[in-house]
C-alpha cells in the first residue's frame, strides 16, 4: 500500500517551481559574473568566474532556493491575505536569499568533492570542478562562491534595511559554519570506517546537510515577517526535511545508477562511511523517511499558514524522489 501523504491536486508543483527555477537562473546568471559590481574599479579574474559559473549554473535541483521561495510565499501571502492560488511576484530580498543558499551549497559542492574530502569526479552529471579547472582553481571558486553569497545579502537597497541583512546572514553563516554544514562534514570525515548509533548519524546529518536546508525555510520566513508561531513550525519542517533528504540519499546511494543520480553512486559503501542504509537497513530506512515526511507536513498544518501548498509539494518531492 501507497503510504506517501499528497498534496492537494489543485495545486501544480511541477508549474510553480518552473517559474521560480527561472527566476534565480536567471538572477545566478546575472550576479556571478566577472563584472565589476558597483563602486568596484576592477572586475574578477575571467579564469576563476569561469570556474564559479561552472559550479553553479545549469544544473542541480535547486531544493534550497525553493524552500526560500516558498517559505516567503507562505508567509508573505498569508499577511497580506493574497489567493494561495495565485503566483506570488518574487521580492527582491527572497531572490537574493535564493541565490545566496544556492551558492553556499555550490561551494561546499566543489570542496567536498577534492581529492583532500571525498574525491569524488562526477557531480551534476559533469566532472567536478577540480577535474576540470584543477584544485587549486576549485578550491579558489568555492572561496569566492562563499564570499558572493553573503555580498549578494547585503546590498544598497532600500527594501532591505540592515536589520534584515544581519538576521539572513546570521542564519546562512551559522548553518554554513562549524555549527552547521562544515561542522557535520568534518565528523562525517572522521566517521569513515566507524560504527556509530543512529543517535549519532542523526546529530551528523543534521548538521551537514538539515542545517542548511532549514536555514533556507528560516531565511524565507525572514524575508516575509513571518509570525513566532510561524517561525517555530517552520523550523520544525525544516528539520524534518533537512534530515529526510539525507535518509533518501542513503536509500539512493545503494539503489539507483551514477546516470541516474548525477553523481558517484555506491561511493558510501566503498569508502566504508556510515548510513542510515547500513544502521538501519534499507526497509527501515525507507519507512524513516516517510516518518521525517509526516512530521514536516504536520508542522505546517500546525503553522496557521494557509497557503503552504510549495511546502507541502517540496516534501513530498524529497521523500518520495528517484534522484
Amino acid at each position: 500500500m501507497d503510504t506517501r501523504v499528497k498534496t492537494e491536486s489543485a495545486f501544480d508543483l511541477g508549474a510553480w517551481s518552473a517559474r521560480h527555477l527561472d527566476g534565480v537562473e536567471r538572477a545566478l546568471e546575472r550576479w556571478v559574473t566577472a563584472e565589476a559590481p558597483a563602486g568596484v574599479d576592477h572586475g574578477a579574474p575571467a579564469e576563476l568566474v569561469e570556474a564559479m559559473r561552472y559550479a553553479v549554473l545549469d544544473g542541480g535541483k535547486r531544493l534550497r532556493p525553493l524552500l526560500v521561495m516558498a517559505a516567503w510565499e507562505a508567509v508573505t501571502s498569508d499577511r497580506v491575505g493574497a489567493d494561495a492560488t495565485r503566483p506570488a511576484v518574487p521580492h527582491e530580498a527572497a531572490l537574493r536569499a535564493a541565490c545566496a543558499v544556492e551558492l553556499i551549497h555550490a561551494y561546499s559542492l566543489v570542496h567536498d568533492d577534492m581529492p583532500c574530502m571525498d574525491n569524488d569526479v562526477l557531480r551534476r552529471g559533469k566532472p567536478t570542478v577540480h577535474v576540470k579547472f584543477g584544485e587549486a582553481s576549485a578550491l579558489l571558486a568555492g572561496d569566492a562562491l562563499q564570499a558572493l553569497a553573503f555580498e549578494l545579502l547585503t546590498p544598497e537597497l532600500e527594501g532591505m534595511p540592515a536589520e534584515r541583512q544581519a538576521r539572513l546572514c546570521r542564519l546562512l553563516a551559522r548553518a554554513a559554519g562549524s555549527a552547521g554544514m562544515a561542522g557535520g562534514q568534518a565528523i562525517d570525515l572522521a566517521s569513515v570506517g566507524v560504527s556509530l548509533t543512529e543517535s549519532q548519524l542523526r546529530d551528523m546529518h543534521r548538521l551537514k546537510t538539515g542545517a542548511l536546508l532549514q536555514a533556507s525555510v528560516m531565511m524565507g520566513a525572514a524575508c516575509g515577517d513571518a509570525s513566532a508561531e510561524a517561525q517555530a513550525a517552520l523550523k520544525t519542517y525544516g528539520a524534518a526535511i533537512g534530515l529526510a533528504f539525507q535518509v533518501v540519499d542513503d536509500i539512493l546511494d545503494v539503489t539507483a545508477d551514477s546516470a541516474t543520480l548525477g553523481k558517484t553512486a555506491g561511493k558510501d559503501a566503498d569508502q566504508d562511511k556510515p548510513t542510515y542504509v547500513s544502521v538501519l537497513g534499507l526497509e527501515r530506512s525507507a519507512a524513516h523517511a516517510q516518518e521525517l515526511l509526516g512530521q514536516a507536513l504536520a508542522a505546517l498544518a500546525q503553522s496557521g499558514l494557509r497557503n503552504t501548498q510549495a511546502l507541502q509539494g517540496l516534501a513530498n518531492m524529497v521523500v518520495n524522489r528517484s534522484c
